[in-house]
């Protein structure tokens, strides 16, 4: 057996948590392999060739990373939480040994969260033009640049025209970013097993802009209006994706394979919902 750790190199007690867990499975003879540390080594890719399990040690951010590391390849994940808001991992440091073990067992809930697969084209002053291909387990924004200005772009869903809109961007996500950037947009929570997209304006210039959502088979489009010429930037999970001002056309649809994440499933997602969102330990 193999087991990849993801750690927030930040964090002391995250790090401390990863040795622990590393000690732990050589006495037990499981390989270990480290994702490097993105600040010293952010180009340099971890072979997943006989990985059976990925173990995030940090907050929501390291476990998105996780996710980008394994991308479609359906490798069962797990998050330790060491950060502020852990709503996406599986448990603390209090119950580190017990969840991998659980985890290697095979007697954990495995909760099958959709990806995206998500094109952007850019087109360069010299006439030459690429596309960056990218992966995601929350979300594809588009924002405005550091200036603020309005941008004005349309959407189209499988090649149906949705509407122009002016605002400060848009957002696609999963049903598992549902409750990151789209939320904070206005868009609605969705349970986690919904398959489609959830696309939210973002502070559109109109109150007619509502956000929507897609089936799993739908292509959503966001094309910048060539006649307004702004800075704007397209994001994968918070991550930037190219330059500020020649990325002309974004396609989302869903990604080819699943993030496999684990959990105890003792806590049902809308009693998280109460208790990370609304503050409600119980009631």
């Amino acid at each position: 057996m193999k087991v990849l750790l993801v750690p927030n190199y930040s964090r002391e007690p995250a790090m401390a948590g990863a040795h622990q867990i590393e000690e732990w499975l050589d006495n037990r003879g499981i390989e270990v392999v480290w994702a490097p540390d993105k600040k010293l080594f952010p180009h340099k890719r971890v072979d997943l060739d006989g990985i059976d399990l990925a173990v995030s040690l940090g907050g929501d951010g390291t476990l998105l990373r996780a996710a980008r590391i394994i991308g479609y390849s359906e490798i069962p994940l797990m998050g330790i939480s060491y950060g502020h808001l852990g709503f996406l991992t599986c448990g603390g440091p209090d119950e580190l040994i017990p969840n991998v073990e659980a985890a290697l067992a095979g007697e954990m809930h495995a909760s099958h969260r959709a990806t995206l697969d998500i094109q952007v084209e850019f087109e360069h002053e010299d006439g030459t033009s690429e596309v960056k291909q990218r992966f995601a387990l929350n979300d594809l924004s588009l924002t405005h640049g550091m200036k603020g200005d309005m941008i004005v772009f349309d959407v189209s869903v499988s090649g149906h025209p949705i509407d122009r809109l002016r605002g400060d961007g848009f957002v696609v996500s999963t049903a598992t970013g549902s409750t990151g950037y789209a939320l904070a947009a206005g868009g609605p929570i969705v349970e986690p097993e919904f398959p489609g997209m959830v696309c939210v304006p973002v502070a559109p210039h109109t109150l007619m802009a509502r956000a929507f959502l897609t089936s799993p088979s739908d292509v959503v489009e966001i094309s910048i209006n060539p006649e307004r010429h702004v800075e704007r930037m397209f994001f994968a999970d918070g991550q930037p994706i190219g330059d500020n001002v020649s990325g002309v056309r974004a396609t989302v649809r869903r990604g080819p394979g699943d993030v496999i994440l684990l959990d105890h499933s003792t806590e049902s997602f809308y009693q998280s919902v109460s208790r990370v969102f609304y503050g409600k330990a119980g009631l």
